[in-house]
């Protein structure tokens, strides 16, 4: 198998040809064909040109790799205050919104709108819930959730969303059945919006064809 660079991921022949494309969009090349995609020729490829493609994917994804890296980093030390004080200090959303918005500014994985929408209806949903049941979500879970539509975009946000409310439900329910908490009890939220965004992050479009195929 042949690894050839297309931005954003690897595509894989079953020919022994590499194809460079230094561009995103478009479809997949098909081996044999000679037509000139970006200015560049197909052309057959040894195993130094297979590696030279794949060695040219990951420094592409090293950005990417950062990026999630740091958002990772700062959710967790976000997720581990809300476990141990109950509270989502502001100054650690800050940075996270800071460090989301200067890469989608001039590292946009996805369009500007996209990412607007995601942060409008991501604190939006989560406003309107915390006002409905009066205080059962802070401003912080607010704020947080605002931050992860603009990691994410639209329709991704949806999915974050639904995710960390049924993640938060099935754990709340095993420890409400374990005698652990009660009904009244607080459960600390930031930990599941964090394991939904990184699902999200790593297997978003996959999830998301699988919940559309059900309407």
């Amino acid at each position: 198998m042949s690894c050839f660079v297309v931005p954003g991921r690897i595509v894989q022949v079953k020919d022994k040809e590499v194809f460079l494309i230094l561009r995103w969009g478009g479809p997949a090349p098909v081996p044999g064909d000679r037509k000139i995609v970006a200015g560049r020729r197909f052309f057959r490829s040894g195993p130094a040109i297979r590696l030279g493609g794949c060695i040219a994917y990951g420094i592409f994804m090293l950005p990417k790799i950062i990026r999630y890296v740091v958002i990772s980093v700062l959710l967790v030390l976000i997720s581990y205050r809300d476990l141990r004080k109950g509270i989502i200090p502001d100054f650690l959303v800050l940075l996270l919104f800071f460090w989301v918005f200067i890469w989608q500014l001039f590292f946009p994985i996805f369009s500007h709108g996209s990412s607007l929408t995601g942060f409008l209806v991501g604190g939006g949903l989560f406003y309107l819930i915390a006002v409905l049941s009066k205080g059962g979500l802070g401003g912080g879970d607010i704020k947080l959730m605002a931050v992860l539509g603009l990691a994410t975009g639209w329709p991704f946000v949806l999915l974050v969303f639904l995710l960390a409310f049924l993640l938060g439900a099935a754990v709340g329910l095993v420890l409400l059945f374990a005698r652990v908490k009660t009904w009244r009890s607080a459960l600390p939220f930031a930990p599941f919006l964090t394991l939904a965004f990184l699902l999200v992050a790593f297997w978003g479009p996959q999830i998301w064809h699988w919940y559309i195929s059900f309407f």
